[in-house]
Formats: structure tokens, sequence, C-alpha cells
């Protein structure tokens, strides 16, 4: 099927999905299903979500409380209603405003924690976690102050039997001298939390900021034997994927999903077996596509490319890992054997030792081909 944008005048201003905050959000109106069923008590993996993407209005209001910040909503119900974007950037506008109340450690615990809690619901074992420190940084919060709080909320995660890795991502409207500085100003953070913090993204505004632009830093961090992932692909065109690959060496692409435009591109990531991070309910939401059945992820699945479903910014876009994948199974009909394929590609695409990658793939399967537990 040849991909088509949906157009700026195709895409609903969709109204938001109501957030009760005490339990797992789940966008789907469909009739639960027994794969439904089985899928959301499957463990899994996310390698796509922005921790500041996880931040709820109740938590953005409670923070801005506790830390003297004014927002520009009078309300919780007033910036919910906000939710109503058109395209990337619109979205990035009102996320780096609600970023504006962290301030403390404390805070990003506090943040980090309740996308914890969410994780644990979902039956997510292992997760990969993108920040921004630039959002951080120019509003004077020291890079360690939001590595510490979110390190030890994923040390409590561990002991709760979620284990995650750290991923620092540059904002890629912002210059690659910026980012040069931002690492620099980190490498002893990844000395301190080699443990934790394995690897560096790239995020932010698309259009108009190849990963060309980031070259050197990316070489830089590759040379320290990082793991390398960009966003690539999803408003940018293909030629974006292939700058990511050729010029970034990037282990994994986020999003990705428009490389369906380009036939050797999509034979190339399917030999390669480089995962696509793909989050469907943030495509829609963000009006890459105006209905979800026309999402290129089966597409792209039936071609053998390793696509992996995630959350991204699940605060604002709708939905957590259960949603995405229950809104997409039911969306594009996947089956059993698709599902299992998706799930399984997310703890295949881990930055995680073989020993590990064998025993989450041992309790994906303990689960999914026994029925696991009812």
């Amino acid at each position: 099927m040849l991909y088509r944008r949906a157009a700026d005048t195709d895409c609903v201003r969709r109204e938001p999905t109501p957030i009760n905050s005490s339990t797992t959000m789940n966008t789907t109106t469909a009739t639960p299903t027994p794969l439904a069923d089985k899928t959301a008590r499957a463990p899994k993996a996310e390698l796509h979500i922005h921790i500041e993407g996880s931040l709820e209005p109740e938590l953005i209001f409670a923070l801005a409380k506790r830390n003297g910040v004014k927002l520009a909503y009078e309300s919780i119900e007033a910036l919910r209603a906000a939710y109503a974007f058109t395209d990337l950037q619109s979205f990035l506008d009102i996320y780096y405003a609600g970023a504006s109340v962290l301030l403390h450690e404390q805070d990003f615990y506090d943040m980090t924690m309740a996308y914890v809690e969410r994780c644990l619901a979902d039956n997510v074992i292992h997760s990969e976690i993108f920040f921004d420190p630039q959002t951080h940084t120019e509003r004077g919060v020291p890079i360690a102050t939001v590595v510490a709080g979110i390190e030890r909320a994923l040390a409590d995660a561990e002991r709760r039997g979620m284990s995650s890795k750290l991923i620092l991502c540059f904002l890629r409207h912002l210059s690659e001298e910026d980012a040069l500085a931002t690492f620099d100003e980190a490498l002893p953070l990844f000395e301190q939390y080699q443990h934790r913090l394995i690897g560096v993204g790239l995020d932010s505004s698309e259009r108009g900021h190849p990963p060309s632009k980031f070259e050197r830093v990316f070489a830089k961090a590759r040379a320290l034997g990082l793991k390398l992932v960009a966003h690539a692909g999803e408003e940018g065109p293909p030629s974006y994927i292939y700058e990511a690959l050729d010029l970034l060496k990037v282990d994994r692409v986020d999003h990705g999903v428009r490389s369906i435009e380009d036939p050797a591109l999509v034979a190339r990531l399917a030999d390669t077996r480089v995962a696509l991070t793909v989050c469907p309910l943030s495509n829609l939401k963000l009006c890459l596509f105006d209905d979800l059945t026309k999402h290129t992820l089966k597409d792209l699945l039936d071609h053998g490319v390793a696509v992996t479903v995630n959350s991204d910014d699940p605060a604002y876009f709708g939905g957590y890992v259960n949603a995405n994948y229950l809104a997409t199974i039911d969306a594009l009909k996947l089956n059993d054997a698709e599902v299992y394929t998706i799930i399984r590609n997310g703890f295949e695409a881990s930055f995680v030792t073989p020993d590990e990658r064998r025993e989450l793939i041992a309790k994906l399967d303990a689960h999914w081909h026994q029925g696991g537990p009812h």
C-alpha cells in the first residue's frame, strides 16, 4: 500500500480521551477479544517513550503548585482541551510548556514513578526511556539533577521486576554545537550510570533538521561505544532514514513509518533487521494518518521489517503501551502470530545482554504459547 500522509485539511481535530489517573488508559472502543486480552497480559518491552511526554495534566498541576510555577492554563480541563494537535510542532509547543514544572530531583522521580506504575499495569517488563536534557538545562536545571531523579525511580522499578535503560536525546531544532556541549556535560554521567545510561538519540522538530546536522556528536558517542537511535521518517522523508543509517549509523530508527515510500529502503531494513520503534496512536494524533486503518505498520511487518509498538508521549497522545497494541490490533486486524512477532521484536531490538534477552523472550513465550496466567 502506498503511504499517504494525512493533509492538514484531512486531519480531524480529535477530542482527547478522558484520563482516569488511577487506571491504565485504553483508547480502543472495540469489544475485547481473546487476542486483545492475551496481548494486554503479555510481557512486553517499550522502546520509544519520552519520559517528559508521560507527564499527565494532573501531575503537571501538582508540580506547578509545589514549585510555584505559573501555567498558561487555569485548570486541568483547560490544559487537556489544548491537546488537539494538527502536527508535530503544535504538540511540541505544549510539551515544552508542560516540562517547565520540572525543577528538582524529586520532580523527575515523581514523573518517572508515575510512568513506571503505568508500565506495571500494562505488563511492560522492560523499557528504554528517552529524556531531553536541553529542555531542562536551558531553564537552569543541571543534567545531573534530571538523571538522578529518573535513575532513583528506575532503581525502584527494578526492585519491582521492571528492567530499564536510559537514552539521552538531543533536540534537533537546536544547533549541533549545543548538542556537543550537552554531550560533554553529560560525559561524567555516562560513567556514573553506565549500567543505565547507555545511548544517545535525536528528537524534536524533524522538518528542516535532517540527521546529517548531528553527524559529529553521534560520531563522538559512537566512539565511546554508546548505543545510537534517531527519530527519522516520522514527518521527514525517507532520505532522513538513510541519513540516520548511513551518517549517524544508528542501531534503531524511531518512527520510520515513511520508509514504506521507498521499496529499496524497506528491503534494507528487513535484511539488516534494524528495528523501527513505531508509535501508532502518536502517528494518528499528530495527523500522519487520518485513520489508524491506514497505518503502514502491517505493510512494513508483511515486508519483514522489525516493527515494534510503543507509546511515544502517552500523556498527550491518548494511550500507553496496551492502548497502542489494542487499537492497532483492532484497526489493522492483526492476528495472533503477527502480534507475537511485534512483541518479540521489542525484546529482540532491546539494548540488553544476550542472556537478558533470552530471559525476556522466555517470559513472553511462557505466556504466549501456554496461555499465560488467568
